[in-house]
C-alpha cells in the first residue's frame, strides 16, 4: 500500500484525517502516531499495534503492543485513568506493590523490562550497590517495593550477590563501599552494571 492508500484507509474506516506525508514520515520513523493512528493504522494493515513498533521499551510502548487502551490498563491496575496517564507521559511509575506486580503481569513485563519501562534503572541500581558493600537485609524492603519480586527469592538473591562481592573484595581488595573501583568515573560506572547485571542473573529477570 503506498502511503496515500494508507492515508485513506484511515479516513475512510478510522475518521482520521491523516496526510500522506505524515504516513511516511511515521515510516521513517521521524514522528510517531498517537495510540489511536497507531491502532487504527494497525486496522488498516490488518495487523496488531505490536508488529508495528519495534521492541517496546516505554509503558506506553508495552501497553500498546499488548492492545490496551490507557483506561484499560489504569481499570485492571486499580487506578484512575489520569493518574496512570500522568505516570506513562513522565515515565516515573509510582504504584505500589500490589499495582506493580499486576502492571507486570498484564503487560507480560520480564523484571528487566519492568525497571526499564517505569524509569527505575538508577534508583535499582543505587540500591543494588548499597546492598552488596553495606548489610544487604536493609535493602530487602526497599527493593521489594521496586520490583513485583516475592520477598523469599529477593532475600536470597541480595544475600548471595552480597556474598559474591565481599568474597571479591576479600580476594582482591580493588573495590569497596568508600572508594576505589566503586568510588566514581568509569570505573564506577562499570561496578554498578556488573552489579546489576550479576542480580539480573541471580534473579532471573533478564529471560
Amino acid at each position: 500500500m503506498a502511503p496515500g492508500h494508507v492515508a485513506y484507509g484511515l479516513r475512510a474506516q478510522y475518521g482520521l484525517i491523516v496526510a500522506p506525508e505524515t504516513v511516511m514520515a511515521w515510516e521513517r520513523g521521524e514522528i510517531s502516531p498517537t495510540s489511536a493512528e497507531l491502532t487504527a493504522l494497525a486496522g488498516v494493515l490488518w495487523c496488531s499495534p505490536g508488529e508495528l513498533l519495534a521492541e517496546p521499551v516505554t509503558l506506553r510502548e508495552h501497553r500498546i503492543a499488548r492492545g490496551l487502551s490507557a483506561d484499560d490498563l489504569a481499570r485492571r491496575l486499580g487506578l484512575e485513568t489520569a493518574s496512570y496517564q500522568k505516570m506513562e507521559d513522565t515515565g516515573r511509575w509510582k504504584g505500589n506493590e500490589r499495582q506493580s506486580a499486576a502492571l507486570a503481569t498484564v503487560l507480560g513485563l520480564t523484571l528487566a523490562q519492568f525497571v526499564t519501562a517505569t524509569g527505575k534503572e538508577d534508583e535499582l541500581a543505587d540500591l543494588l550497590r548499597s546492598a552488596v558493600t553495606t548489610r544487604w537485609q536493609a535493602y530487602v524492603k526497599p527493593l521489594a517495593k521496586l520490583l513485583p519480586i516475592p520477598k523469599g527469592h529477593l532475600e536470597a538473591v541480595l544475600e548471595q550477590l552480597h556474598a559474591d562481592y565481599q568474597s571479591r573484595m576479600v580476594a582482591t581488595l580493588s573495590w569497596g563501599g568508600g572508594g576505589g573501583e566503586a568510588a566514581s568515573g568509569d570505573a564506577g560506572r562499570e561496578f554498578l552494571a556488573e552489579i546489576v547485571d550479576r542480580f539480573w542473573q541471580l534473579a532471573g529477570g533478564a529471560s
